[in-house]
């Protein structure tokens, strides 16, 4: 079944020009027009605004994980780059999760994701073996948050 003409020119518009749909469909939504709204499209952006949140989360959290290996395994190689790389990983997490607090009880899934990443980037950057890092990710994730936390050495 063919599109009406109004919806297909909604969809050729988010496909030509995002920024010009999106505006649009902002001015719509605070007219309270909604017989205008690009229903799909935007219900397909409202999603995509809460992965990409969800994504940016366990980037960063692969980031604090891979930085507290290479301290726990490379004492002799800490220094001030990977300190300010947790602290500013750890600043980011929790702005992301006073703007989305629905993002904390998936912070342990997310972990545990993010580790498998975390070795691979760990493995390549050291030159360590993988067997030099545990299987599961052995940090709680008030550890991995916790701005003051550091792990021992092995």
């Amino acid at each position: 079944m063919a599109k009406p003409k109004a919806e297909l020119v909604k969809v050729m518009d988010y496909e030509r020009d995002f920024v010009a749909w999106s505006e649009v469909q902002a001015a719509l939504l605070r007219a309270r027009r909604i017989d205008g709204l690009d229903w799909d499209n935007l219900a397909e952006e409202i999603e995509s605004m809460g992965r990409s949140d969800r994504r940016a989360l366990e980037s960063r959290l692969r980031v604090i994980l891979l930085h507290l290996m290479k301290w726990q395994v490379q004492p002799g190689l800490r220094g001030p780059g990977w300190r300010r790389t947790l602290d500013e990983q750890r600043r980011e997490v929790a702005k992301l999760l006073r703007e989305s607090p629905s993002l904390r009880p998936r912070i342990p899934g997310l972990m545990g994701e993010a580790y498998v990443d975390a070795v691979r980037d760990a493995v390549a950057e050291t030159g360590l073996r993988a067997e030099t890092f545990a299987s599961t990710c052995p940090f709680a994730p008030d550890q991995v948050l916790d701005d003051g936390y550091l792990p021992a050495e092995e």
